[in-house]
């Protein structure tokens, strides 16, 4: 399953580092940020629950930058 959620990142290069690591979270077979769309598109490992899952890349995200927003 492929989802597309509204994200708020302040330079290319967050938008790279957050890509990554979204791409270790548990669950998640593939992720793409584009940070002039402000859009990340992450696929879903099979039989993953997408709501759990982005809870994780949530907190991942926020490591690299604290006041990163995802719409959820």
């Amino acid at each position: 399953m492929k989802k597309t959620y509204n994200i708020e990142v302040d330079c290319a290069n967050c938008a790279n580092l957050m890509e990554a690591t979204t791409r270790k979270v548990a669950g998640v077979a593939t992720a793409t940020v584009n940070f002039m769309t402000q859009k990340m598109i992450v696929e879903f490992e099979d039989g993953q629950e997408p709501s759990q899952v982005m809870k994780e890349v949530r907190k991942a995200c926020k490591k690299v930058e604290s006041d990163c927003e995802i719409e959820l």
